[in-house]
């Protein structure tokens, strides 16, 4: 696996806010053709409904037209959605699944290759969901765009990965920018920790087992691969999403320079 460096050449990857934790920026990756991803017009993210009244200069600095909401619609109504007051974007609630998985009924969390076969289900859940993202991200009006989910991690990983994967970033820097997760984790947990006491009154919930919050570069390695075995490429992936052909060229003339 490659070495990301957050502070890479070129405008700071890793876009702070107070309790934001893993909004970073996909720019400055190697792509196709010996081309580059442009920084500063695709970003991934953790939960935007914790961005501050005090920081819309901040978020508005980086000219964001779009926002995509991966989480669903529970999440999004019991703690909130992007704070319209921070800017006027184009907001847009593509859920990647209807109800949050019960980790432990899927599968063993310990086995090999247990996330990366939950994110393979994703990719059917979150069907309809991956065809509009990748559709806003063909289209010029869209950018800059940002997609997030509670972590940044799971359902914002996936689709980094399919549209990394159509912009032709190899795969160890794919691999890498997930990993890039586990720092980020580690802060959200923190900040949940301090900030969110566990209210005695409410319903036990059962606990995230460890293999789901780790970022292990093995996971993204292999949902990379089964995305290859299933549908041959990232391109093939759009042609079963019923996408138009020209899609990926398309993503790949917006985004990369």
């Amino acid at each position: 696996m490659v070495d990301i460096d957050v502070a890479a050449s070129g405008p700071s990857r890793l876009i702070p806010f107070e309790a934001v934790f893993n909004f970073r920026d996909l720019g400055g990756y190697p792509g196709a053709d010996g081309r580059t991803v442009k920084w500063r017009l695709l970003f991934r993210a953790d939960g935007l409904n914790r961005l501050r009244a005090w920081e819309a200069d901040a978020f508005a600095a980086l000219g964001v037209a779009t926002v995509v909401d991966l989480r669903t619609a529970e999440e999004a109504e019991t703690v909130g959605r992007f704070p319209l007051e921070l800017g006027e974007v184009d907001y847009h609630h593509l859920p990647m699944f209807d109800v949050m998985p019960d980790w432990v009924a899927a599968g063993d969390p310990e086995a090999e290759g247990y996330l990366a076969d939950r994110y393979l289900e994703m990719l059917s859940s979150g069907r309809d969901a991956l065809a509009a993202t990748l559709q806003l991200a063909g289209q010029p009006g869209s950018l800059p765009l940002v997609f997030h989910c509670a972590a940044g991690k799971d359902r914002t990983g996936i689709v980094a990965a399919v549209l990394l994967s159509l912009l032709g970033v190899p795969d160890d820097v794919i691999v890498a920018d997930y990993a890039l997760s586990t720092a980020a984790m580690g802060r959200l947990i923190a900040w949940a920790r301090e900030t969110m006491p566990v209210d005695p009154s409410a319903p036990p919930r059962a606990p995230v087992p460890q293999s789901v919050i780790d970022s292990e570069p093995s996971t993204m390695a292999r949902f990379l691969e089964l995305i290859r075995s299933r549908f041959g490429s990232a391109d093939g992936l759009v042609r079963d999403l019923g996408l138009p052909d020209d899609l990926p060229v398309r993503i790949r003339q917006l985004l990369l320079g």
